[in-house]
């Protein structure tokens, strides 16, 4: 099983302590997560690498910002990889980004 490596202490450096603005962050990002889920598997299912770029930097910069580590590593080689015209990565790791977002209902 893959781990998130949530820094929820700098996550809420990032809200400047405010719990209440981190758990609406997570939930905006729980949301639109999803549909960077959904882009990444229509991308990959197309050869689109210009897409999966696009839904994995998005990804990257939200995992980023809440101190997601798991994701954005992930996120960032996917992105890298695709950048470069290749969807291998972005195809071998789908279900793992799958699996990492799926961990993020259980986070608070």
């Amino acid at each position: 099983m893959a781990d998130l490596h949530w820094n929820k202490a700098f996550a809420l450096e990032q809200t400047a302590g405010d719990e209440e603005l981190l758990e609406e962050l997570l939930l905006l990002f729980k949301d639109s997560s999803a549909s960077d889920l959904e882009q990444l598997r229509r991308a990959v299912g197309a050869g689109d690498a210009e897409e999966v770029v696009r839904a994995a930097h998005s990804l990257k910069g939200a995992a980023a910002s809440l101190g997601i580590e798991g994701i954005r590593q992930l996120a960032m080689t996917m992105e890298t990889d695709a950048r470069q015209g290749s969807l291998a990565v972005a195809q071998e790791k789908l279900s793992l980004m799958a699996e990492l977002l799926d961990q993020l209902k259980n986070i608070e």
